[in-house]
């Protein structure tokens, strides 16, 4: 079992930028592929971006290419998502998300592949 905390959302303008961290305890962090998803009003939770157990590799939603960047720092259990240009379409409840992998280059894009999940953390960008 692990247990995932989000934190970092908030209220910003159009063209801001916010950090979201997400803090995992109970398991060895290492040992988990780690995925930042969101989720609107009246829309299915999606996949924003994921990184392997290792960080060499991510994937990014179209939406977020060149303005989001996930990371990890497997010293102190937390994954990172930089926001940056922030739009009012970014607007939703920001979930990260965990599953123990062997492998440590895979990265898992599909919110079925994942079995442990944050709280949530609100992201608002006004225009």
């Amino acid at each position: 079992q692990v247990q995932l905390v989000e934190s970092g959302g908030g209220l910003v303008q159009a063209g801001g930028s916010l950090r979201l961290s997400c803090v995992a305890s109970g398991r060895t962090f290492s040992n988990y592929a780690m995925g930042w998803f969101r989720q609107a009003p009246g829309k299915e939770r999606a996949v924003v971006a994921a990184i392997s157990r290792s960080g060499d590799n991510t994937y990014y939603d179209d939406s977020a290419k060149s303005r989001f960047t996930i990371s990890r720092d497997n010293a102190k259990n937390t994954v990172y998502l930089q926001m940056n240009s922030l739009k009012p379409e970014d607007t939703a409840v920001y979930y990260c998300a965990a599953n123990r992998l062997y492998d440590g280059g895979t990265v898992l894009l599909q919110k079925y592949d994942y079995n442990y999940w944050g709280q949530g953390t609100q992201v608002t960008v006004s225009s």
